[in-house]
Parts: C-alpha cells; sequence; structure tokens
C-alpha cells in the first residue's frame, strides 16, 4: 500500500493551500451520488452489503470509479457488510485523492475526492499502525487544508476553522477561524454555524463580539441540528448564549434567522 507524501499529490496539496478557491455549490452532491449508488445495487434500496453488491462495488473500483472507491472505504471503515479493516478503508480513501487530486473542484465527483483527502487527514492525525500510516499531524493539516481550499469542502472548511482555534495546531487565531467557518456555515454545515455563531456571539481575542450575527447563526444551527448528533451540544450554545442576550438581541436574531433559513431549506 503506498503512503502518498510527495509528487504530483504533494504539489496539488501545496499549491491548493496557497489560495482561497471558489467554493462549488453542490460539493457535497458526490457523496449523496455514492450513497445513491450503493442502495441501487441493493435491490432493497437498503444497506446491507450482499456479495454481489461488494462485487459490483469492486468492480467499478478496479475501473477507477471514485464513488466505488469511497462506498468501499466507508463499508470497511465502518465494518457494514464487511469485517472492520480501516488498513483497507485508508487504502480505498487514499487511492481516490492520488488518481484525482486535481479533479476539477466542481462536478459529480469533487465532493468524494474532498471527504477522501479529508478521511486521509483524519487517518494521519492519529495514525494507521494496522496499514503502516504513521502519526503526522502536519501532513494531516495539509492534507484538509487542500480539500479546504482548492475543493471548497464545508467538512474540510469546518475542520481548519477548529485548528486555528487549536494554539498547538495553526495557532490561536479567532480571526482566522471565523473566516473558515464562515465559508462552511454558509454552505449550510450545522456545526461551523454553531461554532461561528459561538465566537461572533462571545468575541474572541481581536475578534469583536457581535451579540445579534453570533445569536442568528446559533439559531439557524440548532435548527438545522434537530435529529442529528451535534443536536445536543448545539443547543447547549445557543441555550447559553439566549439566557444572557437581551429581549431586542434574541428578537433581531430570530428574524435574521428567518431570512436567512430560506437559504438552507426554509428552516
Amino acid at each position: 500500500m503506498r503512503i502518498f507524501r510527495a509528487g504530483a499529490l504533494s504539489v496539488v496539496i501545496l499549491s491548493a493551500t496557497l489560495a482561497l478557491s471558489a467554493a462549488p455549490s453542490y460539493a457535497q452532491s458526490a457523496v449523496d451520488a455514492a450513497q445513491a449508488l450503493a442502495s441501487a445495487l441493493d435491490a432493497n434500496g437498503g444497506a446491507a452489503a450482499t456479495p454481489e453488491r461488494i462485487a459490483a462495488l469492486e468492480s467499478a473500483a478496479a475501473s477507477g470509479d471514485a464513488m466505488a472507491l469511497w462506498q468501499l472505504g466507508v463499508m470497511y471503515e465502518n465494518g457494514e457488510g464487511v469485517a472492520q479493516d480501516k488498513g483497507k478503508a485508508f487504502g480505498y480513501f487514499a487511492q481516490i485523492a492520488d488518481q484525482h487530486a486535481d479533479t476539477a473542484p466542481r462536478g459529480l465527483e469533487a465532493g468524494i475526492v474532498a471527504h477522501s483527502f479529508v478521511k486521509m487527514g483524519e487517518y494521519y492525525q492519529d495514525g494507521v499502525p494496522e496499514a503502516g500510516v504513521p502519526q503526522d499531524e502536519a501532513y494531516a493539516t495539509k492534507l484538509i487544508l487542500h480539500a479546504a481550499s482548492y475543493f471548497g469542502d464545508a467538512d474540510a472548511q469546518f475542520k481548519v476553522g477548529e485548528l486555528y482555534l487549536d494554539e498547538k495546531e495553526l495557532g490561536d487565531n479567532p480571526i482566522q477561524s471565523a473566516r473558515w467557518l464562515s465559508l462552511a456555515a454558509r454552505k449550510g454545515h450545522a456545526g461551523a454555524q454553531a461554532k461561528l455563531g459561538n465566537i461572533l456571539f462571545n468575541g474572541d481575542g481581536d475578534l469583536e463580539a457581535n451579540p445579534i450575527e453570533g445569536l442568528m447563526w446559533l439559531t439557524v444551527a440548532s435548527r438545522r441540528a434537530v435529529g442529528t448528533p451535534d443536536a445536543a451540544w448545539i443547543d447547549d450554545l445557543l441555550n447559553a448564549a439566549m439566557s444572557v442576550a437581551d429581549p431586542e438581541q434574541r428578537k433581531q436574531a430570530v428574524a435574521m434567522a428567518d431570512s436567512l433559513g430560506t437559504q438552507f431549506g426554509g428552516l
């Protein structure tokens, strides 16, 4: 199994981190398409991994199909219908990143490629000993930055925003954090909306507090997160802000959230 640390992939990563490109308007659609492909391969439309479905995915993956590679990577990562094997999962994600590193940032495959860079970054953050993948936080950051800047991936931009709040990572820089979180928030990323709202509501270092805008983002995030694993911590942030905001701030923030919510499915 190859470990991607030099050559064309590294050149692409380096160039991508130097400038922020325009974010694709449908960056997440490729992952949805991969999941739809997996369901289509199952006659029942469910998640059961039959031998026929796995064989179909492996056949498509052998031809370099990014969606099939992604689905197999997720299956082996989570042990869905196959024995959990993070080494194999890493291999599939790495193959996508290696073969499609310079794919156009707009298009059906862009989201899957971006998510694969994020997955690789997560693996390098902790290391995968059974796959011969060492822990390398600096390289993990480069991979995530590539997904965030070149592909405009919302999950990656959220992670970069968090990295800029950690002095052990990209440094404690609330202004840069807010910049990246804002990019993801405007794509409808609930976690980024909540973190951005919290920073804006309270202020942080050189970032001046803006309670109304902060409360607006927290409100939007809470509405988007209903029924998701993130709902509890997002609601905690919203409730904490609401408890200290004055009535006029709450009124204006909710009105702004109602207006902005039309961009995110009428929330």
